[in-house]
């Protein structure tokens, strides 16, 4: 039987563990899944937060070439899921001709849009501000809550927080920041390509980090090209809440094989592990 490969990328501050809810979703439906960390932050999460120094000096282009890779890997074009930073990758996936189809779940702003909301600068710059190196900067448990897990009790969140976050290159967050102020920003994406694959972008109502009206304005950035492009919205739903929601995923992959350039989006038969990420608990 074929079956379709779902490629995950996850966002800044999230390991690849941060999937576990959708992977074991589409892995019971019985799909095959790629849920692969950043480059250098493959291993335990306590040991990345104490020496970031295998992945501090990474750049917006260094994670997109590192998916890049693994989808030239496989043998027909998967579906790309991306989520925070993760969707500005998968924009930019799509953008340079891979996948069959893909979704930004609540994506960090591309380049080109005019207003970032003052929720997405004030989150930036008090985390570079706190940060302990002038390299790599860590969510605290309690930014998390009041950001990302917002719908969460404080002991929930910090569960979460503790088996999920892992600190970020601030270089990649200035990057998206400032892109707007940089003639070759690595955050770039072709609003008017035509051949692109369809490509969902998804906001939740109560999101903290990357707002509905900033999901929005990636969307009409869009409005030129014939490729196919949608916008949905979960309005009770807050930033970290989307990876929990196993309706969230439903819909996400029911639009993108509905949604698919008339590629056969499967997996070859040969590939019986799909894990990139080992689940621990």
């Amino acid at each position: 039987m074929n079956v379709t490969t779902i490629v995950f990328i996850p966002g800044l501050w999230m390991s690849a563990l941060s999937w576990e809810n959708w992977v074991k979703h589409y892995s019971d439906k019985g799909y095959l899944v790629i849920a692969a960390n950043w480059p250098g932050m493959d291993g335990d999460i306590e040991l990345l937060r104490r020496d970031a120094s295998s992945f501090a000096n990474l750049g917006l282009t260094d994670v997109v070439d590192h998916y890049e890779q693994i989808i030239r890997d496989l043998e027909t074009p998967p579906v790309i899921i991306g989520y925070g930073f993760g969707g500005l990758v998968a924009q930019i996936l799509l953008d340079r001709g891979w996948g069959g189809a893909g979704a930004a779940i609540a994506s960090a702003p591309v380049k080109g849009i005019a207003r970032l909301p003052l929720s997405v600068l004030k989150l930036a710059f008090s985390i570079i501000g706190k940060s302990h190196s002038n390299k790599t900067a860590l969510l605290t448990a309690g930014q998390f809550h009041r950001a990302f897990a917002n719908s969460l009790t404080e002991t929930e969140s910090l569960d979460a927080f503790k088996r999920y976050v892992v600190p970020a290159p601030n270089r990649v967050l200035l990057q998206t920041v400032f892109a707007n102020f940089i003639s070759d920003s690595a955050a770039t994406v072709n609003f008017r390509n035509d051949t692109r694959a369809p490509l969902l972008l998804l906001a939740a109502g109560k999101d903290r980090v990357t707002p509905s009206s900033l999901i929005k304005a990636n969307f009409e950035l869009y409005r030129e090209s014939k490729a196919d492009t949608d916008y949905k919205e979960f309005p009770d739903q807050t930033h970290f809440s989307l990876l929990r929601e196993t309706k969230v995923a439903d819909y996400v992959l029911g639009w993108a094989l509905c949604h698919a350039n008339g590629s056969k989006l499967t997996a070859f038969p040969n590939q019986t592990d799909a894990w990139s990420v080992k689940l621990s608990a």
